[in-house]
């Protein structure tokens, strides 16, 4: 999501507003623009906005914001017309470009009055269009000199890196391209854009002076604007000449806001099958025209708006209206509202004008309806009465690996199911009982505060070769204690407590398994088979998992108790 820095008290100046610095009143305001404030630098003034919507570069200014905004707040209506004067400029643009950065669109901004916030948010707006709409100066990227040094008209040309130097912004020396790409922080960080090609674009004026080398830099000459420049010449050099007209009309916008005055200029392209115009005058502040239709409107919003009222709407959201029928609004999209490609954007707005607390939530009618298996609602129960009896619950993963399963548990090893391809050498199997991954995570948390009491409601996966998959899921339970005085009579009472609330009888017979202590162990018993163990961990499994307090733990096969009680 972009985030703009704008000067809060511009913001105020451009929409008659005093909001005191309540910034929760500005986030209000914002939201009719997807805007939302991030950090506000009361010392500097400076408001941080974060934009939702990341699609709409005309609002990635201050000019841009209050144009969105006045229509919110009812200082005016309907869309903002820009006017360009005649071409007092023209661009030549020399063979040899198409392959590297064939487009170029100009304008020149006069008479305007320039402040040290003013430029910072220019060149603002100038970076974030280049890094994002841009794509990092790959598409677009933005040049702004002062005019008065200049004198028309301005080429556009390709040229080997070896036949020119000049002083780029910010350096005091000459320097060759390859050197401004090797040393200049800008052609370190953009250089990659050039360097495929055998030429180099390059901009002059009709003395031969450098404008630029875009998209790297501007000339230190006539590529810095101070607050005594007066009249400027804006050029968007780029790979696509939409997205270049584009980007020249927001930057342009942007200065007329400022007060200045725009003046096209008219770009000769040389003759080549593959511009489709020979000349084109920039920039192109014509509006879009774009039927509404009602009946659509209506139907993905749930409302039922007339036509008069959905026009109503779309001039509190900026945007023009040409006609308005029955069954259609005919709207004008301005040109810096490059986001609307679709009747469904318009749609968007008409529902931010409308307010989206306004429209009344609808539940949506199913042809069906839900309910909770039967198994799951017992499922539930279990891990309610684990809970009860003070057992934190875990989710671990169900791929692990034979030493977890085996080895570190004192285990034989079992047949279970492997990956055929595992990616990480720690994940290459499906689990086949829980018991070790709650002493994993116990070895996990060693530096927690004991006592810890722990369980896991979850599936393990066994071979079976009566099923198609060859393969069985089954729900188990397991629950582990862990401290100083943790043992055998602990964990029985707590496996007696989770049955006689559950509705089950249960016995125990003593049994032997490697993973548990020797006399401290018996199987779980329900219905006559054999559904888990309880115990104590042997202390050579706790020796390798580092742990030092005793364990306790029991692990049931929860499906099959479940399925028996169900056939009761």
């Amino acid at each position: 999501m972009p985030t703009i820095d704008i000067e809060y008290a511009e913001l105020e100046r451009l929409l008659a507003l005093k909001l005191a610095g309540d910034m929760a009143k500005l986030d209000d305001i914002l939201c009719n623009i997807k805007g939302e404030v991030k950090l506000f630098n009361e010392k500097e003034g400076i408001v941080s906005i974060e934009m939702k919507d990341t699609n709409r570069p005309d609002l990635w200014s201050v000019e841009g914001l209050s144009r969105a905004l006045r229509g919110y707040l009812n200082l005016e209506r309907g869309l903002k017309q820009y006017a360009v004067g005649k071409s007092i400029v023209e661009v030549n643009v020399k063979s040899g470009l198409y392959n590297i950065r064939p487009f170029i669109g100009c304008s020149v901004i006069k008479d305007i009055h320039l402040t040290d916030n003013t430029i910072k948010g220019i060149m603002h707006l100038q970076d974030k269009l280049d890094k994002t709409f841009g794509r990092n100066r790959q598409k677009t990227s933005i040049g702004i000199y002062n005019f008065e040094l200049i004198k028309p008209p301005i080429e556009y040309s390709a040229v080997n890196p070896k036949d020119v130097s000049f002083v780029p912004l910010g350096f005091n020396e000459k320097m060759g391209l390859d050197e401004i790409l090797e040393r200049h922080p800008k052609g370190i960080e953009y250089g990659q854009i050039v360097k495929k090609n055998p030429l180099y674009p390059m901009l002059y004026d009709a003395e031969g002076k450098v404008l630029s080398f875009p998209p790297i830099i501007n000339s230190n000459d006539l590529g810095k604007i101070t607050e005594d420049s007066r009249n400027l010449l804006v050029e968007v050099t780029g790979t696509l000449h939409k997205t270049v007209l584009n980007t020249l009309n927001l930057v342009t916008a942007a200065l007329i806001d400022n007060g200045g005055k725009a003046y096209s200029a008219t770009i000769h392209y040389p003759k080549d099958p593959n511009y489709t115009a020979q000349t084109v005058t920039t920039p192109d502040f014509c509006n879009r025209h774009m039927p509404l239709n009602v009946e659509d409107t209506n139907k993905r919003l749930g409302l039922k708006l007339s036509s008069e009222r959905i026009a109503e709407l779309l001039l509190i959201a900026g945007l023009g209206i040409e006609k308005i029928r029955d069954e259609a609004v005919d709207v004008l999209v301005p040109c810096y509202r490059i986001d609307v490609m679709h009747q469904v954007d318009l749609i968007e707005d008409v529902a931010i004008a409308y307010g989206y607390n306004n429209i009344e939530p609808l539940w949506r009618e199913l042809a069906t309806t839900g309910r909770a298996k039967t198994d799951q609602r017992l499922i539930n129960i279990a891990r309610e009465l684990l809970i009860g009896l003070g057992h934190q619950e875990i989710l671990t993963y169900t791929l692990t690996n034979s030493e977890i399963l085996f080895d570190k548990m004192n285990q034989p090893k079992t047949p279970l199911v492997e990956l055929a391809n595992p990616k990480v050498v720690t994940m290459t199997c499906l689990r086949n009982w829980l018991l070790p991954s709650l002493v994993e995570f116990l070895s996990n948390n060693r530096s927690t505060e004991f006592p810890q009491k722990i369980y896991e409601l979850g599936k393990i996966t066994v071979p079976d070769e009566t099923k198609e998959t060859k393969t069985r899921d089954e729900e188990w339970l397991c629950a582990a204690t862990a401290h100083a005085n943790a043992n055998f009579t602990e964990i029985k009472s707590a496996l007696n407590a989770f049955f006689g609330n559950f509705g089950v009888e249960w016995k125990i017979k003593e049994t032997a398994h490697p993973s548990f202590i020797e006399g401290r162990v018996g199987k779980v018993i329900v219905g006559g088979v054999d559904v888990g163990v309880v115990g104590e961990i042997n202390p050579l499994v706790l020796e390798m998992w580092k742990l030092e307090n005793p364990v306790a733990a029991f692990e049931i096969n929860l499906q099959r108790i479940i399925e028996s009680k169900l056939n009761e």
